[in-house]
């Protein structure tokens, strides 16, 4: 009887087996690319990120490009690292890439002391920033053109009301 109570016992798996089920999933339309322990503050950061965010890539790179900041630099290599995540790994078009998620979280701070006067000793963080940027694969909506003035689409209304009613 007491044979038949055995239990097997389940196999000792390595710690590298089990990370694999770890980490962001994202769908198969997505991709993302994360830069990690960056020397800008992420309130610096953010305030690049609000801007890009929304944006298809192309333009957010157009747009990040001129922006005289630190931030925009690093911003702009994790949206180009993104984009080529998607294109590369998961056979998404460049073109229809838009930027969903973009995120800076804080990193550890780095502590350094500056000396003071009467032998007191001020504290220092210099912070850091992971940077995460998700895209996914969006089809742009039709471009509409527009009329130059009021007057030209006025004009083009009565013309084609004119060839509707010598048509009838």
């Amino acid at each position: 009887m007491a044979e038949q109570i055995v239990a097997e016992a389940k196999p000792k798996f390595h710690r590298e087996s089990r990370k694999q089920g770890r980490g962001r999933k994202v769908p198969s339309n997505q991709a993302h690319a994360v830069a990690k322990f960056l020397r800008v503050p992420p309130r610096k950061a953010r305030l690049v990120m609000d801007e890009v965010r929304g944006q298809y890539v192309q333009e957010a790179l157009a747009f990040l490009s001129y922006i005289p900041n630190r931030a925009a630099g690093y911003i702009s290599k994790v949206v180009t690292s993104a984009a080529s995540n998607g294109v590369n790994n998961h056979s998404l078009r460049l073109e229809n890439l838009k930027i969903v998620e973009a995120r800076a979280d804080e990193g550890p701070r780095m502590k350094r002391v500056q000396p003071r006067a009467q032998g007191r000793a001020y504290a220092i963080l210099k912070r850091t920033s992971h940077i995460t940027i998700i895209v996914e694969d969006v089809p742009r909506p039709p471009t509409v053109r527009k009329v130059g003035t009021r007057a030209a689409a006025a004009r083009a209304a009565r013309a084609t009301q004119l060839t509707t009613a010598t048509n009838d």
